[in-house]
């Protein structure tokens, strides 16, 4: 070939090349503007002016939901706008088409954020699917314009950055594709307590901007809603927020919802029921939203970050009515029992927790701090206030009266995660100085304190599950290295000398088929017992989803036990149970079962004896002989015979 055709060639090769690229251009922006052009005009023929049968389209209501939560909400949301005339469809996301989106003329979303800041799964198409448009030249910002929506997210402030990050990521991303938001994302955080009562005010929001027709053009012709009496969010479930006027002395910072009735919720509004618990600069535990909660379900809140609790096995006992599994197992007297807590505070947030995340957490000490001896005299005077209020109830005799309020047990085990309190080792000394009896629980994720821990009468770690995955699901811990700390926790327990307990709770669905993978546990922390009890029911809440189905029987707990004991090889045997609580303790065969006897008792004045010798002393020095009632098998099922049995007698309605 000639120099001349060369060049020839290479200057057709170039001049192809550079039309070939115009054309490339050229036909993605036809596509472009044929694509926006159509959206443009679906838009306008979807647009509530322009369709005649808008007035019949329903508004659909998202639920992102992993545990349940979101769910709950959307549910109670949902009736609320049936009951107003306002229709709607109510969604799961894993069913929907992204792509209708387009074509709906108002939307609400309740979007809960799961594990590191990302959507629960079932929502994770749906926020891919908003991403994806978003950052999408070919769509940009008229996607949605004919869409109006809201956002309720749901979080909790102990995850720091992401802290509603999914609620956040709905809002900017429907936005950013000219969806019209209705009203501020309003941020639910479930560690203040108040997640239940936000929703309500946020829910009444959305139904009054609906019913006012405060939006742009008529929202009834949007979804189809023909007016009516408006019924607010504060009108719903109100029988379980009754406010108190005053704590203490001072009056309660709660949002009165009849405060915000026929007014837009500002962000000052938002800002008192998301709280970050910080007043006069200092950072308190107990924020007035979160002592309003407690005080409401029985505490009595002692300083910024303690509280004492009366237990229905306390007054159970006073009545000679029978005390609880800690009187079957160890010999305390339930009538003589303060339970009690110096931290509301923890760094879990389980599914079975029996305060439905009213308490905050945390994963240090960030709060103001208060003086241990004040706690424990403060607990001890609130306790007897709690046990004189006893006199006069029928069964309460003068002579139980008179010793219950001389408290000599203390169970550290009220809430939240005792261990956390910096001063702990002090305020344990206060309790064995008065003779008081310590049972400390903590959730194995502070491996440290338990090392640091002064000898207590009995400490427990709980053992919520036997693996990585499960216990991340049950426990929904705060730190992202929980299974180390957890098994650095048992680690430190075997170093104890005195009493140790791993204390295990059956969810059934949950945590009941691990058996092989708990064997395994025993050999890390070597603890002198294994209680074994069944989940406790404390009713279903936002923040809680366990239902009567999660409960084992006291059957299924026995099997268990058994089970797990079988897998010790002999290690280990069911030594007692206790039916009424739906509980069974094994116990460690070469240290407590002597000439065939199991000695799981205590011997609480050699107990004190030994503290304050202030020389070693192990587990094997005070303990004393289990009664025959006690032990596993017997009739009287952890039943003391010197107690009246008493059962409620039921009247069922009758259908007739």
């Amino acid at each position: 070939m000639s120099t001349t055709a060369a060049a020839t060639t290479t200057t057709s090769t170039a001049t192809l090349t550079t039309h070939l690229t115009v054309l490339a251009v050229l036909s993605a922006a036809t596509v472009y503007c044929f694509y926006k052009s159509r959206r443009l005009r679906q838009l306008k023929l979807s647009s509530p002016s322009s369709n005649p049968n808008s007035g019949t389209r329903r508004g659909k209501l998202f639920f992102i939901s992993q545990t349940g939560t979101s769910k709950t909400l959307a549910e109670r949301l949902f009736k609320l706008l049936i009951s107003n005339n306002l229709p709607f469809d109510l969604v799961d996301p894993k069913n929907y088409e992204p792509e209708d989106l387009h074509n709906e003329t108002l939307v609400l979303i309740i979007a809960s954020t799961w594990e590191d800041g990302n959507p629960p799964s079932n929502g994770v198409f749906l926020s891919n699917w908003l991403s994806e448009s978003a950052e999408d030249f070919r769509v940009g910002s008229l996607l949605l314009s004919n869409c109006k929506f809201a956002v309720f997210g749901v979080g909790s402030r102990a995850y720091g950055g992401n802290f509603n990050a999914v609620g956040r990521g709905f809002s900017r991303k429907m936005r950013s594709l000219g969806g019209l938001e209705i009203l501020p994302l309003c941020e639910g955080d479930v560690d203040e307590g108040e997640l239940d009562k936000a929703f309500g005010i946020w829910s009444g929001e959305v139904v009054r901007v609906l019913k006012s027709g405060e939006l742009r053009g008529n929202v009834s012709d949007l979804i189809g809603g023909n007016g009516g009496e408006l019924m607010d969010g504060s009108d719903y479930d109100d029988d379980d927020y009754e406010d108190e006027d005053e704590e203490d002395g001072v009056e309660a910072e709660i949002v009165d919802l009849e405060d915000i009735a026929g007014k837009s919720l500002s962000k000052k509004d938002m800002g008192v029921i998301t709280s970050n618990g910080k007043k006069n600069g200092e950072k308190v535990m107990v924020t007035p939203v979160i002592r309003a909660s407690l005080t409401k379900q029985g505490y009595k809140i002692i300083g910024s970050h303690s509280g004492v609790k009366i237990c229905r096995w306390t007054k159970s006992q006073l009545r000679g009515r029978g005390g609880c599994y800690k009187h079957s197992f160890y010999g305390i007297e339930s009538h003589r029992c303060m339970e009690a807590t110096p931290s509301l505070a923890c760094a879990n947030k389980c599914v079975f927790c029996w305060r439905h995340h009213t308490n905050p957490v945390g994963k240090s000490w960030l709060w103001k701090m208060d003086d241990p001896l004040m706690i424990v005299n403060t607990a001890i005077e609130e306790h007897k206030k709690m046990i004189k209020q006893m006199k006069g109830v029928p069964g309460v005799t003068s002579e139980r009266l008179s010793s219950g309020l001389l408290p000599r047990h203390c169970a550290l085990s009220l809430v939240g995660e005792p261990i956390m309190y910096p001063e702990i080792n002090s305020l344990v000394d206060e309790l064995h100085k008065r003779r008081i009896s310590t049972f400390l629980v903590t959730n194995a994720q502070f491996p440290d304190k338990i090392v640091s821990l002064k000898p207590i009468t009995q400490l427990y770690v709980s053992v919520d599950a036997a693996t990585k995955d499960n216990m991340k699901a049950i426990d929904r811990p705060l730190f992202g290295d929980f299974w180390e700390r957890f098994v650095d926790s048992l680690k430190a327990l075997k170093d104890k000398q005195q009493r140790t307990v791993y204390r295990l709770t059956l969810v059934k669905g949950w945590n009941t088929e691990d058996i092989d993978a708990y064997s395994s546990l025993f050999s890390i922390g070597n603890p002198d017992f294994v209680e074994i009890k069944g989940v406790t029911y404390c009713g279903t809440s936002a923040t809680s989803k366990l239902t009567m189905e999660n409960v084992p029987w006291h059957a299924d707990v026995k099997a268990f036990s058994e089970a797990l004991a079988e897998k010790s090889h002999g290690e280990y045997e069911v030594a007692c149970e206790h039916v009424h609580s739906c509980c069974v303790l094994l116990a460690k065969v070469d240290k407590f079962k002597i000439n065939g006897q199991w000695h799981t008792w205590i011997d609480y004045e050699k107990f004190h004896d030994l503290v304050a010798s202030g020389k070693p002393f192990g587990s094997n020095d005070y303990m004393a002989l289990t009664p025959s009632w006690a032990v596993y098998g017997a009739n009287e099922g952890g039943f003391d015979p010197e107690q009246a049995r008493y059962k409620k007698e039921r009247n069922h309605k009758s259908n007739r």
